[in-house]
């Protein structure tokens, strides 16, 4: 709503944002994406109902090269009837005879009339994916791209989303925050003073043929649904920065430009009579008069790439494909067992361990094999997760950025190196980051050693991360005091000059990764996926809660989930299975067990708050007793009131979005010595 005060300038500048938007969501009603409607693409087919025999004719000319692979249909669980064309498209008429060697002539013809060829020549160079593919990926024909990656989103409706396959999931992801990103955008947008709108309203999407397009929500979001639970009625491609509109007409856009004059202090190169004081001659969105903010979201990578588009597939931590592949297939991207469950022996360099002989070993941009999977490690989302503006997963994993200082002697050469202009521009287009260039991690060889035993053992201030997206180089966080000396679990200081002092050091990774959580083992299938409806910002799109696996101060788990984003009757998490076939959850007495779903033989114990707060127990916690039960007052403590409002942290999601209940009351948080019993502080 518009202040009684606002400016003549604050006016034009609502109403010419309002009338763009207008303007753009006339220009693109016809070329849109209902978030609960099926995608504009070519008429679907089923295959459910095919038979054994119509599937092998649909691979009968591809067998003949590859020939054996991981799994012919991609789905490990065998209880699909496909051939390879009704994923990949191509023509399966096409075989070599027995015995053709792979570098003859006859190979060669008969692969190149097989596969559809691509239109850009970077794509052609085999079967890895390309370097730096970006928006070259959107002018890539439909039927390319299918046979490139049949997960794609361009396509994914008529292959993984063919009739009585996974419609509804491609449908959701088409409008999950990990495709369209709005989130980011709505967010520098509005904070930059760019856009005066503050729920977001741009997206990224694109149709069948590679073309940006709307997206929306149907049926329409209330304005209390969006004002409580943050669903969004549509969303519009970003516009092109060079028709923005400067949200400051006086904030300076390049450098480069000359020194202006000022009062009392002109300029004594301007022309005689032609002082340099005007704003253009032309209006907003014209030459230079654009907004530099709509420039940054299209050049930097704060979401690069999002769904839409494959990885960068150029160093460690940046090799996936897009769409359902970018998660469902997994590629090599981290040697941490943490960090990768049992595809860390697979390495960091993207490469394939396929049994099919014509998928080179020792080439990046393969995923590791030929088939889909539940079992995502978390250094796939990883690739993702890279960057603040995507949720930044590293706090997770206990890393943070490299200060690029900390044991630097062995970061940066030994005579300090000037980059060309030409050399800048390489590395930058692998790693922004300014340091990059001057650096000896502008090496891609270099990158590969970052973070690997060998290399961390030489360390003396901290350890380095083995996965590097966008270039970039991350180090442990550890336990200090103030002085900055390492702390172990008991806060004593571990001497600097103890051979394992970073193993005895506190690693601050969060304790669900300690316990040897994956992602997947909380983010279950609406979380990844999305629940078809347009969300501006993540914590909204959240179907869990805490309490639902880890229960209240009252009472146990109930397993069924209870977030901003839960659908109604919640998801009930005792029928969710493990890609073993085993509950994902199970009671054992008293104990809730987890089991994972990257490793098939590992569980852990869910610890409930309940446990927590009860004396005798083996989970009991003073400080969580303290802390789940402490009033208002922050003095009484110990056992719990007939009314939770008069806790200071109650369980009711209601009252925790109440500021004014409970931050309104501020004090100093006691020692165990001066704690005391709710009892001794009775009213």
């Amino acid at each position: 709503m518009l202040k009684r005060d606002t400016s003549v300038a604050e006016l034009r500048r609502y109403f010419g944002a309002v009338a763009l938007l207008g303007v753009l969501l006339f220009a693109l009603a016809q070329h849109g994406l209902d978030a609960q409607s099926p995608v504009a693409a070519p008429p679907q087919h089923s295959l459910i109902r095919q038979t054994q025999e119509e599937a092998d004719a649909k691979s009968a000319g591809c067998v003949s090269c590859h020939v054996n692979e991981d799994e012919p249909t991609m789905h490990p669980t065998r209880t699909v009837r496909l051939g390879c064309t009704d994923c990949h498209g191509g023509d399966a008429s096409l075989g070599i005879a027995p015995g053709t060697a792979r570098d003859s002539a006859a190979y060669a013809q008969s692969k190149a009339k097989a596969h559809v060829q691509p239109r850009d020549a970077r794509f052609a160079r085999g079967l890895a994916n390309a370097e730096h593919a970006y928006t070259a990926w959107l002018r890539e024909s439909y039927e390319y791209v299918r046979f490139a990656n049949p997960g794609d989103l361009r396509v994914a409706r008529e292959t993984c989303g063919s009739a009585g396959c996974h419609a509804s999931e491609v449908r959701n992801v088409s409008t999950s925050m990990m495709t369209h990103g709005a989130f980011l955008w709505g967010a520098a947008l509005y904070n930059n003073g760019s856009f005066p709108l503050k729920n977001a309203r741009f997206g990224e999407s694109y149709g069948p043929d590679g073309e940006p397009q709307m997206m929306r929500t149907v049926p329409p979001p209330t304005r209390e649904e969006t004002r409580i639970k943050g669903v969004v009625a549509d969303l519009t491609p970003l516009e092109r920065w060079e028709i923005s509109q400067p949200g400051n007409v006086l904030r300076v856009f390049e450098r480069g430009g000359e020194k202006k004059g000022e009062i009392g202090n002109p300029k004594p190169a301007e022309d005689d009579g032609k002082p340099d004081d005007q704003l253009g001659e032309r209006g907003f969105g014209t030459l230079l008069r654009t907004d530099p903010v709509f420039l940054g979201l299209q050049k930097t990578r704060l979401l690069d790439p999002l769904l839409s588009l494959p990885g960068t597939n150029d160093q460690p931590g940046d090799y996936r494909g897009s769409g359902c592949t970018a998660c469902h297939v997994v590629y090599a991207n981290d040697r941490s067992p943490e960090h990768s469950g049992r595809y860390a022996k697979f390495g960091h360099l993207g490469e394939s361990a396929s049994s099919d002989p014509t998928t080179p070993k020792n080439e990046s941009g393969h995923p590791i094999q030929h088939t889909f999977t539940r079992s995502i490690p978390s250094s796939q989302c990883m690739v993702f997760h890279i960057h603040p503006g995507t949720n930044m997963e590293t706090t997770y994993f206990g890393y943070t950025w490299w200060d690029n200082e900390a044991d630097g002697e062995v970061m940066y050469p030994q005579q300090q190196r000037n980059p060309s202009a030409q050399e800048r521009y390489e590395v930058a287009r692998r790693n922004p980051e300014g340091a990059a260039p001057r650096g000896l991690w502008a090496d891609e060889k270099f990158l590969e050693q970052v973070g690997g035993p060998q290399f961390n053992a030489q360390l003396k201030q901290s350890q380095f991360a083995d996965f590097h997206g966008h270039g970039w180089v991350f180090r442990a966080v550890y336990k200090r005091d103030r002085a900055g000396n390492l702390l172990d679990t008991d806060n004593k200081i571990v001497a600097p000059d103890d051979p394992d002092k970073f193993g005895k050091a506190v690693h601050l990774a969060d304790i669900h990764l300690e316990k040897g959580m994956q992602c997947v083992d909380c983010h279950f299938q609406q979380d990844v996926h999305g629940n078809g409806k347009l969300y501006a910002e993540p914590r909204a799109a959240i179907e869990l809660d805490c309490t639902d696996c880890h229960g209240t101060v009252e009472k146990r788990a109930g397993l069924i989930s209870s977030g901003p984003a839960a659908p109604d009757g919640g998801t009930h998490f005792d029928t969710l299975r493990t890609p073993w076939n085993n509950r994902r959850f199970e009671w054992r007495g008293d104990k809730l067990i987890q089991h994972s779903m990257v490793e098939p033989d590992k569980e852990w114990e869910v610890v409930q708050t309940l446990d927590t707060i009860t004396p005798g127990n083996p989970h009991y916690s003073e400080k969580s007793r303290w802390a789940k039960t402490v009033r208002l007052d922050g003095k009484a403590w110990g056992t719990l009131p007939p009314d939770q409002s008069q806790l200071a942290h109650p369980n009711s999601h209601d009252l925790l979005r109440l500021p004014h209940v409970v931050g309104a009351q501020l004090f100093r948080v006691p020692s165990v010595d001066d704690r005391e019993p709710a009892h001794a502080h009775a009213a």
